[in-house]
């Protein structure tokens, strides 16, 4: 059976495996993308769920923040619609402020390619800085007593607008809606907390963190978000903008429709591929491929990771290069899970997996770097096609950083 999926910005695997072998291909996700993104946005600005339209809920003189998610998909697409929307509704362009929080790669797309140049130069664009002290604002206390400090262009402004990726409930370290201002656009002592990966994979502690991210969203006076559901690569499936609670709740429906899959059974080899530009390969896009692959793997499997991937490893990633293959020691992830760096879920995904499964990952790495982190390193996509041709059985998982897979009556995601 002959199947050809991507990975990275332009690059691909084919497979030539028995029907017998290939237990699954998951590939694109149920539904047709948007042809024309901006189009979608106005028309979500236009007829938002459970809101007013947007030109009836502001007026001209209102200073509007946009709060943009690093890796959202057409990023500069939809920047440009709700910027043109706002024009429309009497705002001023110079008082729009863009505001996009850092990513792992610094390949975040220019938010101004798609706007005229004399609204680029009116417009203000400004990017979240959590260490710098002097651009955040205390807002309120949550009532666990954590101090909310936000971005000051987003405390400053009469009307913030989120606008932020969705993705189904039991995807990794996924906070639905309310996570774009909280922790994204805080300050650091508040990023560290949601970057514990003893949190992440407790569902209680979790869902913790969820219900602050919900309330403090609240307490910001952030009633109304822009979110996408995405295609494959960088494709939206869907637009929605409304009330926040019934945004998350229908974009969570449709990611759900989209992107969960059922898998017969566990195979002996995952190959979970990461398709997208720069700023989709990232090791938090990793951990995520790490996490749908290790739900249908089989005990001592094998894992094949395919992607573009750039990013040398951060602080609790080097923790796992300086174990020198002693992976199964409980002080390194006893380590891990104390660390509040960026790569510390990650970390835990992959040192989980390492005492689990074989892993092999396709890169730009050094391959001396992929084994000191345990992992195999392979040289290129004919090395992965070849892998699974002596696997016994083998599951296909393209876009896996956004898939939610089940072996076939598992119902404990």
């Amino acid at each position: 059976m002959s199947s050809v999926l991507r990975y990275g910005a332009d690059s691909s695997v084919a497979f030539d495996l028995p029907a017998d072998v290939l237990l699954a291909e998951c590939d694109a996700p149920r539904g047709q993308p948007l042809d024309d993104p901006a189009a979608a946005v106005a028309a979500a600005l236009d007829d938002p769920i459970e809101f007013p339209p947007l030109a009836r809920t502001i007026v001209p003189g209102d200073l509007v923040a946009l709060a943009v998610e690093p890796g959202l998909p057409q990023a500069a697409n939809i920047v440009a619609a709700v910027v043109h929307s706002l024009i429309g509704a009497g705002v001023s362009a110079s008082d729009v402020a863009v505001v996009i929080a850092p990513g792992e790669t610094a390949a975040d797309e220019n938010l101004q390619e798609q706007l005229p140049a004399e609204l680029k130069r009116q417009v203000q664009w400004l990017k979240h800085d959590s260490s710098d002290r002097d651009s955040l604002a205390f807002v309120t206390t949550l009532a666990a007593g954590h101090p909310v400090h936000v971005n000051r262009a987003l405390s400053d402004a009469d009307v913030v607008i989120p606008i932020g990726t969705l993705r189904q409930e039991a995807s990794l370290g996924n906070l639905g809606a309310y996570g774009v201002l909280y922790p994204g656009f805080c300050d650091e002592a508040t990023q560290q907390r949601y970057r514990a990966a003893s949190s992440v994979e407790s569902p209680v502690q979790w869902k913790r963190k969820r219900d602050e991210a919900r309330e403090a969203s609240w307490l910001l006076g952030a009633t109304f978000t822009i979110q996408v559901v995405p295609a494959g690569g960088g494709d939206l499936l869907h637009v929605l903008a409304g009330e926040i609670g019934a945004v998350d709740a229908e974009g969570r429906r449709l990611c759900e429709a989209a992107w969960t899959y059922s898998i017969p059974r566990r195979g002996s080899l995952v190959v979970a591929l990461i398709e997208g530009d720069q700023r989709d390969q990232t090791w938090e896009n990793v951990g995520r491929a790490i996490a749908a692959a290790m739900q249908v793997v089989h005990a001592e499997g094998a894992i094949a990771i395919c992607t573009e991937l750039q990013s040398e490893p951060g602080p609790s990633l080097q923790r796992v290069m300086g174990a020198d293959g002693d992976i199964n020691s409980d002080a390194v992830m006893q380590e891990i899970r104390r660390d509040r760096s960026a790569d510390a879920v990650p970390a835990s995904q992959l040192v989980q997996a390492l005492r689990r499964a074989h892993v092999y990952l396709l890169s730009g790495l050094d391959d001396d770097v992929v084994e000191r982190l345990g992992m195999a390193p392979v040289a290129d996509s004919s090395e992965i096609a070849r892998l699974a041709s002596r696997h016994e059985s083998c599951i296909l998982l393209a876009n896996a950083h956004r898939i939610v897979a089940r072996e076939k009556g598992d119902k404990s995601n």
